[in-house]
């Protein structure tokens, strides 16, 4: 096939490149910056100069593939643009010259804030796409399956891991450096789910060559870690304490990630194995936590 891919260039883009190419995939990938495009011929894919506000370019290349694969979002949230909203415009300008085509396109959101009540969250639940912004994209994606696209999305666990990780592990972590204590709220209970970047680049690429209309798929390497865990791995790695935090003081001691260091997000992936064949296969969150590279400056 012929795939273009958004967000060639980024953290899982830079996995699944590869994962495409290996498999006999001809790829064209996204790239707004000079040093993405590198980074994406780098790979041996093909590069597309634009971002997410490039409609026209959008639709074009979409309209090109053989099947789409959408990793890109906007990560601003200083009030100068809509993330919701232009992610929303971007997947409509790729999947209306897909219409009636059944061409895969594949979609991205995430499991963190999926689960209710300590129930582990399933392939087949539906959550309200108004929760998040990224959900109400991928939400989008699904439901053009009416549309005839063999439309489906993967939802990745909330730390995406690896070597030169920047998501929540690494903020995490310089969190209990500037603290001097790696801490949790009350008593750690509630669970995190990981999935390593290379696993997911994989999940990606099964899901864009197998993957039914209207299907959502887990990247998640198991149910989930008790919060306490990761917090004692990091404090271990730092050589600093681990110690509850209360939840009053929550805000004060992890600032803007203090309403993600609480929620209990068990995910199975149960589906996902079953149907696509994926099992993680690279080491866990708590293997790369202990590798050692996450506390180098």
């Amino acid at each position: 096939m012929r795939v273009f891919v958004t967000g060639a260039s980024g953290w899982v883009g830079s996995a699944l490149l590869p994962e495409l190419i290996s498999a006999g995939h001809d790829v064209v990938g996204l790239a707004r910056s000079d040093e993405g495009a590198a980074r994406v011929e780098a790979r041996g894919a093909t590069v597309l100069r634009g971002d997410l506000t490039d409609l026209d370019g959008l639709a074009k290349a979409a309209a090109e593939a053989d099947g789409v694969v959408h990793l890109a979002f906007v990560h601003d949230w200083s009030g100068a643009v809509d993330p919701g909203a232009v992610d929303r415009a971007a997947v409509a300008a790729m999947l209306e010259p897909l219409e009636g085509s059944g061409k895969p396109f594949v979609g991205t959101s995430g499991t963190l804030g999926l689960s209710h009540g300590g129930a582990v969250a399933l392939e087949t639940d539906v959550p309200d796409p108004q929760i998040a912004a990224r959900r109400q994209g991928a939400a989008d994606v699904v439901a053009s399956a009416a549309r005839g696209i063999r439309a489906s999305a993967v939802r990745l666990a909330p730390s995406v891991h690896g070597e030169n990780d920047f998501g929540f592990v690494p903020s995490l972590i310089e969190i209990a450096r500037q603290k001097g204590v790696s801490g949790y709220v009350g008593d750690g209970a509630n669970r995190w789910t990981g999935v390593h970047r290379l696993d997911a680049g994989r999940l990606f690429r099964l899901a864009l060559e197998q993957a039914e209309p209207g299907t959502w798929w887990h990247g998640v390497e198991n149910e989930g870690y008790a919060f306490r865990e990761i917090a004692e791995a990091i404090g271990r790695g730092l050589g600093v304490p681990t110690a509850p935090v209360e939840e009053a003081q929550a805000a004060e001691h992890f600032g803007w990630m203090s309403g993600f260091v609480g929620m209990d997000s068990p995910a199975s992936h149960a589906i996902t194995t079953e149907k696509l064949g994926w099992e993680p296969t690279q080491p866990g969150l708590l293997d790369d936590l202990a590798a050692g590279f996450y506390f180098r400056r």
